[in-house]
């Protein structure tokens, strides 16, 4: 490549990523050369201070045609930009609770390292949105992945954080060794790697090929199972949340799930909408497997759900929480409704708010009590009652229960997997699936309202002289704009919709 053609490129399309490899280089810079007496938080605000810059050129952005550059590699367009607002918000509400995070063996030395790995994952995943080649596909995922697994072993002297890492490595590889599989048969039958130009070539396809093909979908979708911690393949979820450190939880259970689906949007939906089905009657391919995905889906619900019930750890219940969440996910996959997109990127603004708002004040409420055991809560209520207020509107709308944005994230799912698919109507596995997501939110209430009895109806263990709980400014900024945001959201749901039809021009 000439100076000539690498000077053509339209490099401000890549403006918010420039800015977080800069970020991410120097706060990594500074922690080198930055005496080891002194405190890392002052990263952990320029970090912050990065993120934002990065989110003033995204703004700056919104209305801009869709481009491509490095030869189709990097793709801008609506799709990219929405997911990125909520990447670069999650990371941001992550970097505050990692500047009060303060485990009990204390992560002084490490901080530094934290800071900068984070926002080297976010940069992977901000690559995910925008990438429209394998490779580079590949590369952001693996780029993710790679500072996700540093980041969960970060506690060095904690033998649960060492655990953590150590099964996440060992199924991460698992999981990018069937994803290179998959995506090695879909290169040998296409011969192109560019996602849209795999996707007009699948498109011709016929016989046994066709076959490969729909094989080479199966085994992808499998790897990338992995990533966003549905059944059977989430068994690494509960150890490896619960040996984090919780900012680092935070992060796996939003950031790198939106991630995971994100590139199942971007990756099957552009390579695999236009291929004949397997069989007669299928429309596409997709069609094809949907059975496939519906089981996943249901099994994921039920298993996340019921497992979850057992749970006397926190981060383990949410773990199991955030499984069943990868569930509610999946079914506008199968309805593939005309709301089906709108449904699943609102329901992660939701699922970001309620999620990290409810982990900060887990963060504070852990450490404060010296333990992650459910009856840790007890009490709280007596303890900080603005604190249990918040933390029970978080409970609320992981529930789905109206007035919260999770509730018009699960209402929309409904509306969409039971709308008008066919003149006859919706599809009786349409109507199963979404009884099973019904059932199996019920069943959620039962954990949820459990962690509420013991913050409003348990009293504290110290009964005759509660300690008090405040939260450090960074989680209180983190806990009150994220219960502003699921009220707000599940009040006037339309202030979020209305902002991403505009992104994509509609």
């Amino acid at each position: 490549m000439d100076l000539e053609t690498l000077l053509s490129f339209k490099w401000g399309l890549m403006a918010p990523e420039f800015v977080i490899l800069g970020t991410a280089t120097l706060l990594s810079l500074i922690d080198l050369f930055m005496d080891s007496s002194k405190k890392r938080n002052v990263l952990g605000w320029l970090g912050i201070a990065g993120i934002i810059i990065a989110l003033a050129f995204l703004v700056g952005q919104i209305g801009e045609e869709p481009a491509e550059i490095l030869f189709g590699t990097y793709v801008f367009d609506p799709f990219s930009l929405a997911f990125k607002f909520i990447f670069l918000v999650g990371t941001a509400f992550v970097l505050l609770m990692g500047i009060n995070y303060e485990p009990k063996e204390g992560l002084k030395e490490y901080r530094g390292e934290f800071f900068y790995l984070i926002l080297t994952a976010l940069l992977g995943a901000m690559f995910m949105a925008s990438s429209a080649d394998l490779i580079t596909l590949f590369i952001g995922l693996e780029l993710l992945s790679i500072s996700s697994y540093i980041l969960a072993g970060l506690r060095k002297r904690n033998l649960q954080s060492n655990e953590a890492a150590m099964k996440y490595i060992v199924n991460g590889s698992i999981s990018t060794a069937f994803i290179l599989f998959g995506f090695s048969y879909i290169y040998g039958l296409t011969g192109s790697t560019n996602i849209f130009e795999i996707g007009m070539r699948t498109a011709n396809l016929q016989g046994d090929l066709l076959n490969l093909i729909g094989l080479a979908f199966i085994i992808t979708f499998v790897g990338l199972s992995f990533k966003i911690a549905t059944v059977p393949y989430h068994m690494w979820a509960p150890d490896v949340y619960q040996g984090s450190p919780t900012p680092v939880t935070a992060f796996l259970s939003v950031v790198s799930k939106t991630a995971g689906f994100v590139i199942i949007i971007r990756f099957f939906l552009t390579a695999f909408n236009s291929t004949p089905g397997l069989a007669e009657g299928d429309y596409n391919l997709i069609w094809s497997v949907k059975p496939l995905i519906a089981v996943i889906a249901a099994i994921t619900m039920i298993v996340g759900n019921t497992i979850a019930l057992r749970q006397k750890n926190i981060k383990r219940l949410f773990a199991y929480s955030s499984i069943a969440h990868a569930g509610y996910l999946l079914v506008p996959f199968i309805s593939l409704s005309p709301l089906w997109l709108e449904g699943i990127w609102f329901y992660l603004v939701a699922y970001l708010l309620m999620n990290l708002g409810m982990f900060a004040i887990l963060q504070v409420v852990t450490e404060k009590m010296e333990s992650e055991e459910i009856s840790s809560f007890a009490g709280l209520y007596k303890r900080a009652p603005i604190v249990a207020v918040m933390m029970a509107i978080f409970l609320l709308s992981l529930a789905g229960i109206p007035g919260t944005a999770g509730f018009i994230g699960k209402l929309n799912i409904f509306i969409g997997a039971l709308g008008p698919i066919t003149v006859m109507g919706p599809f009786p596995s349409h109507i199963i699936l979404v009884s099973i997501m019904m059932a199996t939110t019920v069943v959620s209430y039962f954990y949820y309202f459990g962690v509420m009895k013991q913050m409003f109806m348990k009293a504290p263990v110290d009964a005759n002289e509660p300690m008090k709980i405040q939260l450090p400014s960074g989680v209180m900024i983190v806990v009150g704009l994220c219960a502003i945001g699921t009220i707000v959201f599940g009040v006037a749901p339309n202030l979020a919709l209305d902002f991403f039809y505009n992104l994509l021009g509609l």
